[in-house]
């Protein structure tokens, strides 16, 4: 065959022209249209024409006036008209009447077959049709003759029987401007290499002669190549080495070099020209991590679904009724609000198309500015869309249609904000004015995350001038959700099913279309099979089959089925007669389970790899090359075209993806091809292959007939990254999926979930968010802890990661994966070991300034916190759960009611009431309701479902109650809000039935109230029938507390005077003895213990039918703030103050676990299928916790968060603090045991603490002025250093580096004592000088002790003094504009670096005294530095800030090295080895190496990663004098934030200026 096709894939061109030179050097390369995978736009022919002419077959099919013209001239010859009316038969069904050439095989049955026993007959086959075309042909040439001079058909009809398939090739694709042509010219052979060596360079006669015509009208293509295509014509001249070329030579290999060159060269040249001339140079690259505009990918998602739309549009035919319907229907409800329109029907009935039409038919209705947007959620099947990607994309399109603002960063950062956007957005074009259609096809094929299925995201009220219009199949999930939501009101159009007349209609402008007919048995063998559907897929599968049809073709071979799905299954049969079972079924397999699909490219790969498809393909001969097997690219160019009405390509982020053009054709592929044992078979296959496994190895394989052979497949290399910053998209997408489900777990450990750098490339390149979804599909099926902890990891990152939009550096990433998951590392080695180890490794050899933890300091994934719950709006005062529904509904300081799935721990709705804050909530699961009760006395009544509000009952309670004063009861009739002055009674649709605000509310029975009639009487009312009964006390009741217990009818009261009554709804009662006042009461699930907190216990009391018996007192370290007992009353779950929450055995009363990271008080607690609910009116979210959980992942405690004082000791192995609720004790905190491991008791409140690390003494500075020293080694012994006279506070404590010399400020005083040791013990001497302080200015803030007794001191004011202790004289420094907050030496005594508020700092050279460097950083939110540490070298200094980031600077330069966000503020920071130790406001440990390169790049950037800027002045150090400058920041505002500039940088800007 003189034309062979190149399918350009991974290998290089010099590898497949070597191949090709083997064999035959002339190609033509016609078909390989999409040359860039940058744009489907690109068209780049590529020729290659050697010394042969090529084959010039017979026509297939000649029109029927020109076939009867030559028959004409061959009168005289009837043998030969005999012979072509016997090959060429008249096919009526063409338009105009075509003849047809028969098969080969109708006259030569063994033509094809290839199975040795008939090979024989397949030989005389094979030389008889030889003969029977040469004579057809000559028949046919010598009868064009003749009619051309004759003048009954031109020279270019004629020519058709003589020009090759190389000439039509060339003609069609090569022979313009934009192609590439490469001839090849053999100038020089001697005549004894003619024919026989020259046989794979020319053209042959059949007796195995040199044909001389051939080569005569290869001279004319040449002459008229040369003549008109030089600009793009290469002409090589080569002489042959006994009639081959052999790259061994040295003048063979450099031609092969030279065509390579050029050839790359001219197709980048052509390639770079094409893409800039259509606007694709802007684009990013696939897989590239730069940053991409949000609106380029938008606007092409936008294109394509567009010119999707209105492609399909033109192939309806009918349905006229139904769109006059659905425009009538949206037409009416322009003005006002509406619905969305629902287009419903079964698989196949043509939903599509009839939204596609519709949406061209409304386009002319409609304004003329109306806005159309559509999304045909199908187009990429396989591939299923987020619905979060779908509202953002089609948010984002409105907007700039609309001219609205587009939407911000963070708004699109979570499945509810953007629903709200989505609302919010069609409420804005209603009111602008605007018309827009919104058509969301096929929402069934929505991926079910967020629960898109269930259509909360859909609104159901439409304002005025928006059209929504959504389809989806009647069968599915959605349909089903979407009755739910609309009810009888909705706009719903069935699609149903085509009549016969229609279907006849369908068919005849089908065929039309198609120049085709079909004689009138066909065509209703078609209607009759149709007709027991009348589905359009079904029709239009068979009209696909029916266009191929001759008229002579036999009832038998017709293709027709009863169903869509038996015309496939018949489809697939005729293939595989034609093409081998392995070989369709293989690649319509690897098709299916594609997880986005395959390229060409990669399919033909993958065929290569597929044993049983080579076996198949080479069972009757051996491959040309043994040792380099592939899968024949015609066998599958053969294939493709058989299935050409069934694939289409799809163009996704610029790269061609295989497609079925039907779903349900998939289905067909699934059930006939892909058994359990096939299916794995390929995805190992495709794991193997993206894996890279046999890329330059050797693949075994056994064909018939021989033993095993190792061959080269010759399929590309996969690596992670193609080039610095260009990822392998196509390997994150698949080789997950395929190493799962292949069951390859183990590679799947290390080559995914246990790769480092894959899990950085796959956040960045796809998105978190699709790590995680690959991480629980291999959290589903295999059992490995450790790919939880993994996924756990990622979900606490995903945040910060959304934030940056992706974009976070690989040292951030590290970093942050390492601070959570180094703890585990000795525990779980063989992932997470693996992981932190590629972490630390890259850190360690990172080229630019790092920041490396050495432990876990950020929470780490395991234990048992299993998910945090971010609440709007301000703490959280109250939470229900609905175990039924599986729904957790919260309450909140702002006034927003949040609702919450515990299937999927998404947010549903935020249900926004007043703008008081919400008292109580309570979940009606019969009803799927919601009542909530807020502080400005309203009740509402919500749907969970909807989040719609029901009613809205104001004045229902006080304004300006609290959770402890107001209650919200409810029965099952009845809704009951009351306090201890006031009830009010609604029916449950809200109809008052009873108000009353003069009796002491005691609380609800059931339907009915108990109130306090007088000190010594009850009455107990019913609302409903207004009777009621009163009851006479047996002791005088002040009530302080009470509780409810409806299943015992029981109320129990605790009095003033210390007792506990219990008052039943029959009126008896009980006293007993509670001789203290709870502040926490409440009871079990079911009533049978009650419970009651005060101070640090909790009491536990048994009730009986006739007493209540205390029978557990828990004590705690802080206040109990609640608690709850499980259904078993086996255990009992408590929350305090110190922010940890104890499970307590209720039979021992043992502490069974604590569970530490609620990082503020826990003020609620509810138990639900062993979980813990817990919140925290102090905190704005919520915390599921599972009391299941390994205790092998339990991360360490440690201190509570937000403490009044603290200190750490260098290596970070204990902590000091004070809490704010007793700030007369000391703690002693162990971090390697994570418990308290001493108490020292204060005589007055902590005003400050510090650590004498060397000399181990721990110092407490008091509010009584008095300073305690505990020397660590002797927990017992305590130093004291008396006050002042006048008694003033201590507030602050400075050592000299030494630790000999240690300084006290008082509001009043500054006073320098000695710290000595006598005898072992350490002892205090002085003070050794006293300097007074001036009432005038502010106090000391923070404060250092330098060298020679001087002492560098910031105030509250932002004045910087330095007080020399030794010659008693004070001087002023260059003062901050606000408080300072830290004041820090370096370890030599060289430099101070001074902190404020306003996030400024000042470093300062201490010998001689000067100003070196003042640094201004500004971020979006809290500046205040807070703290600082020098490295040990002195070269870096460390600070801590507000903002939760901890910076590094360079002491010589006062650059900003690197910036790392820490979660929590840094308050404590000390040097330790090459980097620090610090203390969170969380109460975390923070250990960190830094590592810094010898030379730091100049364009190196620190603030990547963080929304701020920053500034340093510096003084010139050259010269005599110094100076200050400033730097202009006009032009630089990356964060848009006003940067006020110091009153005191006022100097011209100079080089000594750094500002990145």
């Amino acid at each position: 065959m003189p034309v062979k096709f190149l399918f350009v894939q991974k290998m290089t061109l010099h590898q497949v022209l070597y191949a090709s030179a083997v064999c035959s050097f002339m190609f033509c390369i016609c078909t390989c249209d999409h040359v860039c995978f940058a744009s489907p736009h690109v068209r780049v022919p590529k020729g290659l024409l050697g010394n042969r002419y090529g084959h010039r077959p017979l026509p297939r099919l000649i029109p029927e006036k020109q076939f009867e013209v030559l028959l004409s001239k061959l009168s005289k010859n009837p043998e030969g008209v005999q012979q072509l009316q016997e090959w060429f038969q008249k096919d009526n069904n063409s338009v105009p009447p075509t003849y047809v050439l028969q098969p080969i095989t109708a006259r030569f049955p063994h033509y094809n077959d290839l199975r040795p026993e008939v090979a024989k007959l397949h030989d005389d086959n094979l030389l008889s049709w030889r003969v029977t075309e040469s004579r057809l042909l000559q028949l046919l040439r010598s009868a064009a003759t003749e009619a051309e001079a004759a003048g009954d058909i031109t020279a270019e009809q004629k020519r058709l029987f003589y020009s090759s398939v190389t000439e039509r090739a060339l003609e069609e694709g090569v022979w313009q401007t934009s192609a590439l042509l490469f001839v090849r010219e053999i100038p020089q052979q001697r005549m004894k290499d003619r024919a026989k060596r020259l046989a794979k360079f020319m053209d042959l006669t059949a007796d195995g002669l040199l044909d001389a015509e051939a080569q005569e009208l290869l001279t004319g293509l040449k002459s008229r190549l040369y003549a008109t295509s030089k600009k793009i014509l290469n002409l090589h001249c080569v002489e042959l080495n006994r009639g081959s070329i052999d790259p061994k030579r040295k003048e063979h290999a450099e031609y092969l070099d030279s065509i390579c060159q050029q050839f790359i060269s001219q197709m980048t040249t052509r390639i770079s020209e094409a893409v800039k001339l259509a606007g694709e140079d802007k684009r990013k690259i696939w897989g590239s991590t730069e940053e991409d505009e949000e609106i380029d990918w938008v606007v092409e998602e936008a294109r394509q679904h567009t010119v999707m739309a209105a492609d399909l549009s033109k192939s309806l035919q009918g349905r006229d009724g139904l769109l006059g319907k659905i425009c009538l229907a949206m037409w009416e409800s322009t003005p006002v609000h509406h619905g969305p329109l629902v287009v419903h029907g079964a698989a196949g009935m043509g939903k599509t198309i009839l939204l596609c039409k519709l949406a061209q038919e409304m386009q002319g209705v409609l304004e003329a500015k109306a806005v159309l947007v559509i999304r045909l959620l199908a187009a990429n099947h396989p591939q299923r869309p987020s619905i979060n990607h779908v509202l953002h994309s089609v948010c984002l399109q409105v907007c700039l249609a609309c001219g609205l603002a587009p939407p911000p960063l963070l708004s699109v950062s979570s499945h509810l904000e953007l629903q709200r956007l989505f609302q919010n957005m069609l409420e804005e074009v209603s009111q602008q004015g605007t018309s827009l259609l919104l058509i969301l096809d096929s929402l069934e094929q929505l991926a079910d995350q967020h629960q898109a299925h269930q259509l909360r995201w859909l609104p159901t009220d439409v304002p005025p001038n928006v059209h929504l219009l959504v389809s989806m199949e009647t069968t599915s999930e959605v349909f089903a959700s979407m009755r739910l939501r609309l009810g009888a009101a909705g706009n719903v159009f069935e699609v149903e099913r085509l009549s016969r007349d229609e279907g006849q209609q369908i068919m005849e402008s089908h065929l039309q279309a198609a120049q085709r007919t079909l004689t009138r048995e066909q065509k209703d063998a078609v209607l009759q099979s149709f007709h027991a559907s009348g589905s359009p897929l079904h029709l239009q599968l068979i009209l696909s089959a029916a266009k191929h049809w001759t008229s002579f073709t036999p009832p038998t071979e017709l293709l027709l089925g009863s169903s869509s799905e038996e015309v496939m299954s018949q489809l697939l049969l005729k293939l595989e007669e034609k093409h081998g079972k392995e070989l369709v079924g293989g690649a319509l397999g690897c098709i299916v389970l594609a997880r986005r699909g395959l390229m060409e490219a990669e399919l033909r790969d993958v065929m290569s790899l597929d044993d049983d498809v080579i076996s198949e393909v080479y069972r009757y001969s051996l491959p040309p090359t043994p040792s380099l097997i592939r899968f024949p690219p015609v066998l599958w160019a053969r294939l493709k075209w058989d299935l050409r009405d069934q694939l289409e390509v799809q163009w996704t982020d610029g790269v061609v993806m295989l497609a079925f053009s039907s779903r349900l054709l998939s289905e067909v592929v699934k059930a006939r091809y892909l058994t359990p044992e096939r299916r794995g078979r390929i995805h190992r296959i495709l794991a193997e292959y993206f894996l890279g496994r046999w890329s330059g190895r050797l693949k075994p394989v056994a064909l018939p007939g021989l033993t095993l052979l190792l061959s080269d497949r010759k399929v590309p290399p996969q690596p992670l990254w193609f080039a610095p910053g260009l990822a392998n998209v196509r390997k994150l997408q698949e080789l997950p999926y395929h190493l799962l489900h292949a069951g390859l777990w183990e590679e799947l450990r290390q080559e995914v979930v246990g790769s480092a750098e894959w899990l950085y490339c796959q956040s960045r390149v796809c998105g978190v968010s699709s790590l995680i979804s690959d991480l629980d599909q291999c959290s589903q099926y295999m059992d490995c802890c450790e790919t939880g902890l993994v996924r756990e990891a990622l979900v606490l990152m995903k945040p910060s990661l959304d934030t940056l939009s992706g974009h976070m550096d690989r040292s951030v990433f590290f970093s942050e994966l390492l601070a959570r998951l180094s703890s585990l590392a000795s525990t779980f080695r063989t992932v997470i070991g693996q992981l932190c180890s590629q972490c630390d490794d890259w850190l360690q050899t990172c080229p630019e300034p790092v920041l490396i933890p050495r432990s876990s300091f950020l929470q780490q994934p395991g234990g048992a916190l299993q998910h945090t719950l971010t609440a709007p709006h301000g703490g959280v005062l109250c939470v229900a759960v609905g175990a039924a529904l599986r729904l957790l509904v919260t309450g909140s300081a702002g006034g927003v009611v949040a609702v919450w799935s515990l299937q999927d721990k998404h947010l549903l709705q935020v249900l926004q009431g007043p703008s008081a804050a919400i008292l109580s909530v309570k979940i009606i699961e019969s009803s799927a309701h919601c009542l909530s009760l807020a502080a400005d006395g309203s009740l509402r009544r919500w749907s969970l479902r909807s989040g719609q509000q029901l009613f809205c009952i104001q004045e229902a309670g006080p304004v300006g109650s609290t959770p402890s004063l107001a209650r919200l009861q409810v029965s099952e009739q009845l809704l009951f809000v009351h306090t201890w002055m006031q009830v009010k009674v609604w029916k449950s649709d809200g109809t008052e039935i009873h108000s009353e605000d003069v009796s002491l509310v005691l609380g609800v029975l059931g339907d009915v109230v108990v109130f306090l009639h007088d000190l010594d009487r009850v009455r107990i009312f019913d609302p409903v029938t207004g009777s009621q009964t009163m009851v006479r006390l047996t002791r005088s009741l002040t009530p302080v507390i009470s509780v409810s217990s409806p299943k015992r009818g029981s109320i129990f009261v605790v009095s003033e005077d210390g007792f506990l009554h219990r008052i039943s709804r029959s009126g008896q009662q009980t006293v007993t003895e509670f001789p203290r006042r709870p502040s926490l009461l409440s009871a079990s699930e079911d009533e049978k213990i009650l419970i009651a907190g005060w101070e640090r216990t909790l009491s536990l009391f048994r009730v009986c039918s006739d007493s209540v018996d205390g029978f557990l007192e828990l004590q705690h370290d802080d206040e109990v703030l609640s608690a709850c007992v499980s259904p078993d009353c086996r255990v009992v779950v408590t929350g305090a103050a110190d922010q940890l929450i104890r499970v307590w055995s209720v039979t021992t009363g043992r502490l069974l676990d604590s569970l530490c990271g609620c990082g503020a008080p826990v003020t609620s607690l509810l138990l639900s299928d062993h979980s813990v609910v817990s919140a925290s009116s102090a905190a704005d979210s919520v915390q599921l916790w599972s009391l299941t959980y390994d205790p092998d992942h339990k991360p360490l405690p440690h201190i509570p968060s937000g403490s009044a004082h603290s200190a750490v000791t260098s290596d970070g192995d204990q902590v000091f603090y004070v809490r704010h609720q007793n700030q007369r004790e000391v703690l002693r905190w162990s971090n390697r045991t994570g418990s308290v491991s001493e108490r020292l008791p204060v005589s007055a409140e902590v005003s400050c603490l510090e650590l004498a690390q060397q000399k181990r003494l721990l110092l407490c500075g008091l509010r009584s002025g008095t300073v305690l020293i505990y020397p660590l080694a002797w927990p017992q012994e305590t130093l004291c250093i008396p006050p002042p006279e006048g008694l003033a506070p201590v507030l602050c404590l400075a050592l000299g580096s030494q630790e000999s010399l240690l300084a006290v400020a008082h509001r009043d005083s500054l006073r320098l004592f000695r710290v000595a040791s006598r005898d072992g013990f350490p002892a205090v001497e002085g003070p050794l000088a006293t300097a007074l302080l001036s009432p005038l200015h502010a106090p000391p803030s923070h404060m250092a002790l330098l060298p020679d007794r001087r002492l560098l001191y910031g105030t509250a004011g932002g004045e910087v003094k330095l007080h020399d202790f030794g010659v008693g004289v004070s001087t002023d420094l260059q003062p901050h504009s606000s408080g300072v907050t830290c004041v820090t030496a370096s370890n030599r005594g060289t430099h101070a670096l001074v902190g404020s508020q306003d996030a400024t700092l000042q470093l300062w050279a201490l010998d001689p005294l000067a100003l070196d460097h003042t640094m201004e950083y500004q971020g979006l939110f809290f500046q205040a530095v807070l703290c600082a540490a020098f490295a040990d070298s002195d070269r870096f200094v460390f600070t801590g800030s507000q903002d939760r980031t901890v910076k590094v600077w360079d002491v010589a330069s006062g650059k900003l090295l690197c910036v790392q966000f820490v979660y929590s503020p840094v308050v404590r920071m000390l040097t330790f080895r090459n980097g620090f130790v610090g203390l969170t406001l969380q109460g975390r440990v923070v250990q960190e190496a830094f590592r810094c390169p010898d030379r730091v790049e100049p364009d190196h950037n620190p603030l990547r990663n963080i929304k701020a800027r920053y500034r340093v002045t510096s003084r010139e150090k050259a010269g005599a004098g110094r100076r200050t400058c400033s730097s202009d920041l006009q032009d630089f505002n990356p964060a848009q934030i006003s940067l006020d500039l110091l009153s005191m940088l006022r100097s011209r800007p100079s080089s000594a200026c750094i500002l990145l």
